[in-house]
């Protein structure tokens, strides 16, 4: 293939376990160019009003600010995908998860076997390391994190 499009790190931390859990969080190999995500997290009480600030970051002597940084309104793009950029995100690993119904939150959001296919992109993404962060809040309090990294290699003398 030209194009290398794999998760390199993934890490979770929950800052709130009356709110929210990770059960389990977990890359793995399955081959040389695949690594799957497998996270496993409960939503112990309902929630309604349910924020996320993403930013991507690219790595160059440590990871800096790159292109992309914003918040979404979890409940308000669950009901109407209004962000392209989470919409871009969202259709990489909707298939993999249980994460499509509309508030109130509640129970168990899995995402099994995601990993990330280079033609579901539709951007064009330099080459390099990113870090992808997600930081996730309830009622405008800080609930835990979803950092993931990932590499992004495009060798155009194969393609």
């Amino acid at each position: 293939d030209a194009v290398h499009f794999r998760f390199t790190n993934l890490v979770c931390v929950s800052y709130n376990k009356s709110w929210f859990v990770y059960n389990s969080y977990r890359l793995k190999a399955v081959s040389r160019d695949r690594v799957t995500m497998n996270v496993n997290g409960t939503i112990v009480q309902p929630v309604n009003n349910v924020w996320a600030h993403y930013e991507v970051l690219k790595k160059a002597n440590g990871f800096k600010p790159w292109l992309v940084k914003g918040d979404v309104d979890v409940c308000r793009f669950l009901r109407k995908n209004y962000n392209p950029v989470v919409r871009l995100v969202f259709g990489l690993f909707k298939e993999f998860t249980n994460f499509n119904s509309t508030c109130p939150l509640l129970g168990e959001q899995i995402i099994k076997g995601f990993y990330l296919r280079p033609e579901l992109l539709g951007l064009p993404l330099p080459t390099g390391e990113y870090l992808l962060t997600l930081r996730w809040s309830f009622d405008h309090k800080l609930q835990f994190d979803t950092n993931v990294s990932f590499v992004f290699v495009e060798d155009i003398r194969k393609s």
